[in-house]
């Protein structure tokens, strides 16, 4: 019982650390630019653990990939302190685990940012925060949307993004799951 409830807790904060890092790659790789306040945020929040790495990342392409890697050493980190309370540390362990947790973690944020869009498209299209969302979400809903054009209207993309998305997750938590024993 005591390990089940370190491990929610070095998941949630992983995950919650993990998901501003990814969110932090997410808008420089799309090229978006969030309201003030919310990049100060993440930039504050973040800047300790990406600024260092930079030196040894530098960004190539567009791309933030001291972001992208202190993402990584965060779920690197989680996992490990994980399989540490259960005293079941293998090293193919440890890296299947947090590569599969990244995975879940952005399948979650990306359902978490379309579904953010899906309310701003029915409740207030012109909200302040309706472009910047918009901006996150078009890289991951044009593939759909050529897919499965709008019908009366309607953008049906988003239903199909969150299809795949939850299959995504549901295998990476049956393996996650599996992996843990």
């Amino acid at each position: 019982m005591v390990y089940s409830i370190l491990n929610q807790v070095i998941d949630t904060i992983a995950a919650v650390f993990a998901s501003l890092l990814l969110f932090r790659f997410w808008m420089q790789a799309v090229r978006v630019r969030p309201p003030m306040a919310m990049s100060q945020f993440i930039f504050r929040l973040t800047d300790w653990l990406v600024l260092p790495l930079r030196r040894i990342l530098p960004g190539i392409g567009g791309y933030d990939w001291a972001s992208l890697f202190a993402a990584m050493l965060v779920a690197l980190s989680a996992v490990a302190l994980e399989l540490g309370v259960r005293s079941a540390f293998a090293v193919e362990l440890w890296l299947l685990l947090s590569l599969l947790s990244m995975v879940h973690w952005i399948a979650y944020g990306l359902i978490g940012m379309i579904f953010i869009e899906v309310i701003f498209n029915w409740v207030n299209p012109h909200a302040p925060m309706a472009p910047t969302v918009r901006g996150l979400t078009e890289p991951v809903l044009r593939p759909f949307r050529k897919i499965l054009p709008l019908i009366a209207g309607i953008d049906l993309s988003p239903m199909l993004a969150f299809l795949l998305l939850r299959i995504v997750i549901f295998v990476s938590e049956n393996l996650i799951y599996s992996l843990y024993g």
